[in-house]
């Protein structure tokens, strides 16, 4: 599908109509209009528990120095369209950069071994997030997907404090630039979805694993917990995995393997 942009000086509060299969047409300065599009239509069935959406990662196939899961990322949700405001510091920018999975490398004390570890949501089944929020804009949809309700964020930043994996980002400058089917604004958080866009019109993927399974290395699962014969419970099933920060009791969406 052909990536759309739109420039807009709005507010976070004047984003208009859903961020699935939405086109822009520019109808006059300073003005958007939004249409739905007929190849792509928003669901109208209510997500349900019949599934937990989650993702393995197995850090023994994690090449040291690819990025292709966080390229993915970045340009299936627009935050490769991210530019420093003019006469910032690279090194403020680079810690202000909003930031969906960052690569982690950690090394075992004992051992001296260096695993890659991408880190990001980790879509927990208690979130500490939503626990926070004052407004409700930090949510969990029955499906176990954590996100974020943009209309709704008052921008407090409770919920980055809680996290304990710091996988939340705040826009703290005016977005110039968003695909339509990922709307940002300034002053709001933002985390990953899990691509529930993706999930949403049907297709059973994320960018990051796709781009993973591209490069050939294999190293991102996703699926269905609740699935036994599902691609992810089969991974699972494979090797021992274990959650980071698994003494926090969070029942986390998001396993590592080789760690």
């Amino acid at each position: 599908m052909k990536h759309e942009t739109e420039s807009t000086n709005q507010e976070r509060r004047t984003f208009l109509g859903a961020a699935v299969g939405l086109s822009a047409a520019t109808v006059a300065p300073g003005m958007i209009l939004h249409t739905a599009a007929a190849s792509a239509a928003p669901r109208t069935d209510p997500v349900t528990d019949v599934h937990r959406w989650g993702l393995l990662v197995d850090t023994s196939k994690c090449a040291d120095g690819c990025t292709a899961c966080v390229d993915a990322c970045d340009r299936e949700n627009g935050l490769n369209l991210q530019s420093p405001p003019p006469g910032d510091e690279t090194l403020k920018w680079q810690n202000q950069r909003a930031t969906w999975i960052r690569k982690v490398k950690l090394q075992d004390n004992l051992s001296g071994q260096i695993v890659n570890l991408p880190l990001m949501c980790q879509h927990c089944e208690h979130p500490p997030c939503v626990d926070v929020c004052p407004t409700g804009a930090s949510f969990k949809r029955a499906d176990g997907i954590v996100m974020v309700d943009r209309h709704t964020c008052i921008g407090c930043r409770y919920c980055m404090m809680a996290c304990p994996y710091k996988a939340r980002s705040f826009i703290h400058e005016q977005v110039e630039q968003k695909l339509t089917r990922a709307p940002r604004g300034k002053g709001c958080v933002e985390s990953c979805n899990l691509c529930a866009h993706r999930l949403d019109a049907g297709d059973l993927s994320t960018a990051c694993a796709e781009a993973c399974s591209s490069e050939g290395h294999q190293a991102l699962v996703f699926g269905d917990l609740k699935d036994p014969s599902g691609p992810l419970r089969q991974a699972l099933a494979k090797q021992p995995t274990r959650q980071i920060r698994q003494d926090l009791g969070l029942n986390t969406g998001v396993r590592y393997a080789g760690i």
